[in-house]
């Protein structure tokens, strides 16, 4: 499996002189260019037969009645995400940049996660310093990436539990905390985490952590985690101003 690492390493490699980045850089495109070729292929075919399974069930409703009929659809509509979060995966680093006004998008953010909190007694706490400094980056894929953590917090908490989110300004870099009290992470498994196809909870990809560290790396940032196992989990992000 071609890694983040592998990546960076081949990235130095690509700094060491103009013919190394040449080449090296036709071989990521390549990758890249396979990987989504690939899933591109296979989603067509799924997506043909989740309609024609839904055309049977409209027209012949007694195959809801059949043994395994909701387990093959929950299969293929997993097999859709999955390749889905592939591409995502694949396409992490290519980044579409805007100036981004940073205390607007994250309050922004924070609004559209509460209102999947409406009917659950989970207390969210946000603290986003204003006037946080304009960032450039992808705000399509940033918030892809914050409330893909936000919604692994909701999924760590039982229904009293507590999620708390803050941004601020700090050393040029703008400063994030995503952190909730649920069941937390065993030591042994902090190290796989961002590891793609890793993944510890029931029906995960393994892609959403990979997605995670991919996009904030684009962007000049970084990412790191630490986990108390049933107590609380913290993720700590950097984007630089």
């Amino acid at each position: 499996m071609f890694t983040l690492d592998d990546e960076k390493q081949l990235h130095q490699l690509m700094n060491e002189n103009s013919d190394n980045y040449v080449l090296l850089q036709k071989l990521l495109d390549f990758q890249q260019l396979t990987i989504s070729k690939i899933s591109h292929e296979i989603r067509n075919p799924l997506t043909l037969i989740s309609s024609n399974l839904q055309l049977i069930q409209k027209q012949h409703p007694e195959v809801l009645q059949f043994t395994h009929w909701n387990q093959m659809l929950q299969d293929l509509a997993f097999t859709k995400t999955l390749l889905e979060e592939l591409s995502s995966y694949n396409n992490g680093s290519r980044l579409h940049k805007t100036i981004i006004h940073s205390s607007d998008f994250f309050k922004k953010l924070i609004l559209s996660f509460a209102t999947t909190l409406t009917d659950t007694s989970i207390e969210l706490t946000a603290k986003i310093e204003p006037n946080l400094p304009y960032i450039f980056g992808d705000s399509i894929k940033l918030q892809e990436v914050f409330l893909n953590l936000l919604a692994n917090a909701h999924d760590a908490v039982n229904s009293t539990g507590k999620i708390f989110f803050s941004a601020q300004h700090k050393d040029n870099s703008i400063l994030l905390l995503i952190k909730d009290n649920g069941c937390g992470i065993s030591k042994n498994h902090l190290s796989e985490i961002f590891t793609p196809f890793t993944t510890y909870k029931k029906n995960g990809t393994g892609l959403g952590l990979a997605i995670v560290k991919t996009v904030i790396e684009a962007h000049g940032g970084t990412i790191s985690v630490q986990s108390i196992p049933h107590r609380s989990t913290s993720f700590t992000l950097t984007l630089p101003v």
